[in-house]
């Protein structure tokens, strides 16, 4: 086996654009056919071959703690409760800490759901030699996602602001990278990933991307987490 088997999900956003249809739920746990949104990503992970996760937990946070406690399946679990709001950045950073330098680990976005092959993914990274790698989605006609450009070679060469395209790839929220980044990461403790990190490490270029044509959904609007209601399966 090639891939890590341990994973971090960003799991501690406050969902501000779902509080009117979820008032009272943490977003990974809005129910999509009556099971949390985020449990879907964790069988995904168990079909993935992961064996452990850490559970970057912030917003109501209790809820999910409560709800999975210390094993899903043959899931460990691990939870970094936020004491305040971190950003991205500074929750992956938290996680990392309790991680050894030397193990490379996924990382998850605990309200998308995009299952690529994870094995295929690590096989590209390792090839590549690659700091990071980033899953990509190819899209149409969106503007919602900022746009990720690649060379020929999938290296990552530029990160461009939302904005309407007619075509391109955007980042699908699951990240490969070995522990070590942390080393690489900003000093402060609330920072964004993508923005304070990736878009400043495209010149070191070893960030590359993975693409697979894989089915994405985004519940961060009403709309989509309408759409996740019909479209997600029942397992």
């Amino acid at each position: 086996m090639i891939a890590p088997t341990s994973a971090i999900i960003l799991a501690g956003g406050m969902g501000t654009r779902l509080r009117h249809v979820l008032p009272d739920i943490p977003k990974p746990m809005a129910p999509v056919r009556g099971k949390p949104f985020l449990e879907y990503i964790l069988r995904y992970l168990i079909r993935q071959e992961c064996h452990k996760v850490i559970l970057s937990v912030g917003h109501l946070h209790e809820q999910i703690q409560d709800y999975f406690g210390e094993e899903y399946e043959q899931l460990q679990l691990h939870y970094v409760v936020e004491k305040y709001a971190l950003g991205t950045g500074g929750a992956i950073k938290a996680c990392l800490n309790t991680l050894s330098p030397e193990e490379d680990v996924w990382i998850v976005n605990g309200d998308t759901y995009f299952p690529i092959d994870m094995q295929f993914m690590a096989i590209e990274h390792l090839k590549n030699k690659a700091t990071i790698t980033i899953a990509l989605k190819a899209m149409e006609k969106f503007s919602r996602y900022g746009s990720v450009a690649i060379d020929p070679s999938h290296l990552i060469t530029q990160f461009n602001e939302k904005n309407y395209c007619e075509k391109g790839f955007i980042n699908g929220g699951i990240y490969l990278c070995n522990a070590s980044m942390i080393n690489n990461l900003p000093e402060v403790d609330v920072f964004s990933f993508e923005t304070d990190f990736l878009n400043q490490q495209t010149e070191t270029k070893n960030i590359y991307g993975y693409t697979e044509d894989a089915y994405f959904i985004d519940i961060g609007i009403p709309e989509d987490y309408a759409r996740a209601e019909s479209e997600l399966p029942d397992w």
